[in-house]
């Protein structure tokens, strides 16, 4: 791998970012963070790219949160921003919205800030020698305060999301799987492979109707389906106003998808 911090890679349609900081099992420091946000910034504002991929070089970890020891050189009494438009927040996404899908290929331990990133991915793609927790409060007094604290108990029921916050305490890829936290467990050398085969299946379908649909699936998690008519914007609602995007797409308005239906050939996406 090259000598940077982070990688970032195009293939085709497809954004790969990679963490490269094996020898502190790929902790993000502040300058990690910086170099991730500006990653994203560009994946979401490239039309070319439609999917993206994160991964943790090395194969012991993906990535075991924030770097700890960074934390402990700064000078006492400094604060990191944690505002939206900061680029010091965990991964350089935790308060980004990104609704082009984004996978996390986990190779390893996935801890703290590591498992908010992956958390803030749509599909988890894992190693057999994978492990998975939030050790905020055993390690530093803490809370996983970008992002984890708030995702974990909508991503796992809650009474387990409570133990792992509580305790600190790791749990197996096999009950990562077993609990819906991750979607596939492999061997080792088959993450990026199996990643890189979900990013072209989903690729295979309109890029304007994947991230609407990522969009209105996150929005509408907390909404109840109907409102009284003199009450806030119902999810039904938001399926109209967002959905917009589709229909006023040239994917949409060219009608290539019941058309390459109809004459039984894979569809031309444009993406606009």
């Amino acid at each position: 791998m090259a000598n940077q911090e982070v990688i970032y890679e195009k293939k085709g349609r497809i954004a790969v970012v990679t963490i490269n900081r094996p020898e502190r099992m790929n902790a993000v420091a502040l300058e990690t963070n910086a170099t991730m946000y500006d990653i994203f910034t560009d994946f979401l504002e490239d039309q070319d790219i439609w999917i993206g991929i994160i991964t943790g070089y090395g194969g012991k970890a993906f990535c075991a949160g924030s770097d700890i020891k960074e934390m402990t050189e700064r000078p006492a009494g400094e604060r990191v921003s944690k505002a939206a438009d900061s680029p010091h927040q965990e991964g350089g996404m935790a308060h980004r919205e990104i609704w082009k899908p984004l996978i996390a290929a986990v190779d390893g331990y996935c801890l703290g800030g590591g498992l908010e990133i992956a958390m803030a991915c749509d599909i988890i793609i894992a190693s057999n020698r994978s492990s998975f927790g939030v050790p905020e409060i055993r390690n530093i007094g803490g809370f996983p305060g970008d992002g984890g604290i708030h995702r974990l108990p909508r991503h796992v029921p809650k009474k387990i999301a409570m133990q792992m916050l509580l305790t600190g305490q790791r749990i197996s890829v096999e009950e990562a799987y077993r609990i819906g936290l991750i979607n596939k467990i492999v061997e080792p050398d088959q993450v990026m492979d199996e990643a890189m085969a979900m990013a072209n299946t989903i690729n295979e379908n309109s890029p304007i109707a994947a991230r609407v649909s990522k969009e209105i699936a996150t929005k509408t998690m907390d909404l109840p389906l109907e409102y009284h008519e003199s009450e806030a914007k119902t999810a039904w609602e938001l399926d109209r106003i967002v959905g917009a995007k589709l229909r006023n797409s040239e994917d949409s308005k060219s009608r290539e998808g019941p058309r390459s239906f109809v004459e039984k050939r894979k569809p031309v996406w444009l993406g606009r």
